[in-house]
């Protein structure tokens, strides 16, 4: 089951740049860690403070791994050191995905495939 990780992070305005331009290191080991299909921060146009968090994992057993190896342990360090305002980050289960547009290209709200 495909897990995804959301939230924010919220660090001092004038740190979020150099926060974000020296994440890469930490970005990519996720990246290249088993089961990590996207792992992306990014900055908030609309608060300088906020950096929006998105991961997608293959597995509970995936984001596990990546929860407990050294590369995680950093990127929190990496975080700590620009001064934590606040965060929220949730973690979601997914048991079923599919495009928003449906065959004839129309944006649905709905679920219109079966369940894989």
């Amino acid at each position: 089951m495909v897990l995804i990780v959301a939230g924010y992070i919220d660090v001092p305005a004038d740190k979020r740049a150099p926060t974000l331009e020296n994440a890469k290191p930490h970005i990519v080991a996720a990246l290249e860690e088993p089961g990590c299909v996207a792992y992306d921060w990014s900055a908030d146009p609309f608060n300088a403070e906020r950096i929006h968090v998105f991961e997608e994992w293959e597995s509970e057993a995936a984001l596990a791994f990546h929860l407990a190896e050294q590369p995680y342990k950093d990127m929190a360090a990496h975080l700590g050191a620009a001064g934590i305002l606040g965060s929220q980050t949730k973690k979601y289960r997914v048991d079923h995905s599919e495009p928003v547009y449906d065959p004839d290209g129309n944006p649905r709200a709905d679920f219109f495939t079966q369940p894989e």
